[in-house]
């Protein structure tokens, strides 16, 4: 008998790639083991579901998730990545799902994978595709809502001027199509009037806007709404000199999440003249460059830690070095440092059209990194070469005198090919 998930035409072998993701293993949710093996050669996209048994939201999700998956189980295969903290209620979430799961115990790989895809809230659905490994959608569950009946299998990513197309809104009420985009930069703002966040970048952005704008840059945004009425879209847009995708477009703009994957808001995409992403980090770069010097945004290997981007500490592991100054001098002469070894991961995973499996920062003297010290319980010596990954709740310590390029090159590849031994955090 057929488990879940594996009827269908037989394809090419593609288990490499799935062993590497996932393991030799998954189980039912009778406890049948299924191999990984099997599944590369018979559906063509695999759903990673994040989530937790005591979470309502995800326990909410099952009904819908259920149907849409006995629709389209011929073509693909859901994989349950549990952060339940107890196995009984693990097995008891487990009980009410047709698709498979990871095993309980694989708690090493389920942290590789909330890592690698960023995993920032539960419960979420990334499907990659399984012949290469490419993330085909970052926000499944939007696509769920989208395409209850799995029309538009196989849900590949679309080109920004595909996306946007259709007629642009301004705060008068005016109308212009969206391919007076072409050619400039772009910025997606996802936002919202109710939230307080929001509405500070919001005035930030407002200032950002017409500098860039003074500076002769090519540059639009377009406000892609979360609020919850017409009239608060109405009233928060008023504050905006940009243009917006009309509010009564709910598929545009649902189409537009799914595209970058929005978990939260706000949240700022900057784009090229062509529509590639830049950056995601439009946000941390706004608040961060107040007068708009270093548009548009390009990331930087390596990065001075602030309360700013701080947050990024919780995407998943991060390099810090920590420095013993103020000095601005001693934090370029770090980044230095570490720089070589960022730039080629980065160009390595860039190559296989996937995010770096690690951030680089500097971290000099200030509050903030005493703070995080203490939080992570970290000794006083500088310079401090670490890796922390505040999911898994660990840390990579690396306390020498003088640190070399050809140091942090060997301290990377070790944590890379799991030769270190983590201590908690």
């Amino acid at each position: 008998m057929s488990g879940p998930g594996l009827q269908g035409e037989k394809r090419g072998d593609d288990s490499g790639l799935l062993l590497e993701l996932l393991g030799e293993k998954l189980v039912t949710a009778e406890r049948e083991e299924v191999d990984v093996q099997s599944l590369g050669s018979r559906v063509s996209l695999l759903g990673l579901l994040f989530g937790c048994g005591m979470s309502a939201p995800c326990l909410q999700l099952l009904p819908s998730l259920s149907d849409f998956y006995c629709k389209t189980r011929d073509r693909l295969e859901i994989v349950f990545i549990s952060s339940d903290p107890e196995q009984k209620k693990w097995q008891l979430f487990l009980k009410d799902m047709p698709w498979l799961a990871l095993p309980y115990q694989e708690k090493h790989k389920k942290l590789k994978l909330w890592n690698k895809y960023r995993i920032s809230n539960i419960p979420s659905l990334i499907f990659i595709e399984v012949s290469t490994g490419k993330t085909v959608c970052r926000n499944g569950l939007l696509l769920i809502r989208d395409d209850p009946e799995g029309l538009e299998f196989p849900w590949g990513p679309k080109p920004f001027s595909e996306v946007i197309a259709g007629p642009l809104l301004r705060n008068n009420g005016q109308s212009q199509d969206s391919c007076t985009l072409d050619g400039s930069y772009v910025g997606v703002y996802f936002s919202a009037h109710w939230c307080p966040p929001c509405r500070s970048l919001t005035r930030v952005l407002v200032e950002s806007y017409r500098k860039i704008k003074e500076l002769g840059q090519k540059f639009e945004i377009v406000l892609v709404s979360a609020d919850r009425s017409e009239e608060s879209f109405k009233q928060y847009f008023s504050e905006m000199p940009w243009l917006a995708v009309p509010y009564s477009d709910e598929a545009r703009r649902s189409r537009l999440n799914r595209l970058y994957g929005i978990q939260g808001i706000p949240n700022l995409i900057i784009l090229d003249p062509k529509g590639e992403v830049i950056t995601r980090q439009g946000r941390v770069e706004v608040l961060h460059d107040i007068d708009c010097k270093e548009f548009p945004w390009h990331p930087k290997p390596v990065v001075e830690l602030t309360e700013l981007n701080a947050v990024q500490l919780n995407e998943g592991p991060c390099l810090v070095l920590f420095v013993d100054s103020e000095d601005e001098g001693e934090s370029e002469a770090a980044k230095q440092l570490v720089q070589p070894i960022a730039e080629k991961i980065i160009a390595q995973y860039k190559a296989k059209d996937e995010e770096a499996p690690l951030l680089f920062f500097v971290a000099s003297e200030d509050d903030m990194t005493d703070s995080l010290r203490d939080f992570t319980n970290l000794p006083e010596a500088a310079p401090l070469l670490t890796i922390l990954d505040m999911s898994a709740r660990a840390k990579y310590v690396m306390d020498v005198e003088e640190i070399t390029p050809d140091i942090v090159e060997k301290f990377v590849n070790d944590f890379l090919a799991e030769k270190l031994k983590p201590e908690p955090i």
